[in-house]
C-alpha cells in the first residue's frame, strides 16, 4: 500500500509540476482564461523545449504564447493561429 500511495503521490507531483511549468508558456491578460486549445499549445511547447533531442533548448526557453485559436481556411479545412507577444517575436522569428 505504501508503494502505492508513494507512487501516485510521486506522478501526482509530477503532474502538477508539468502544469506549473505549461502554465509559464501561457501568459494571457489579466483575468482572461485561456482556453483548452491555448493550454494544449503552451503543452506542446514545453514538451519540446524540455525532449532531451531538443537542438533550439536555449532559443524556447524564452518564448511563451498569448493565445492560440483555429481558424477556418475555405475548403481546405483548418489552420492554428499561435499568438506571440511582441517582445517574444524576435525569438519566434529566429527559430520558425
Amino acid at each position: 500500500l505504501a508503494q502505492a500511495y508513494g507512487s501516485r503521490n510521486c506522478r501526482q507531483r509530477l503532474e502538477l509540476a508539468t502544469m506549473l511549468n505549461t502554465r509559464k508558456k501561457l501568459v494571457k491578460e489579466k483575468g482572461a482564461t485561456p482556453t483548452e486549445l491555448d493550454q494544449e499549445v503552451a503543452k506542446a511547447i514545453f514538451d519540446i523545449e524540455v525532449s532531451p533531442s531538443c537542438d533550439i533548448k536555449t532559443e524556447l526557453k524564452d518564448v511563451y504564447i498569448s493565445g492560440a485559436k483555429d481558424v477556418e481556411v475555405g475548403k481546405a479545412g483548418m489552420a492554428m493561429v499561435v499568438h506571440f507577444p511582441f517582445r517574444v517575436w524576435k525569438v519566434v522569428e529566429k527559430i520558425q
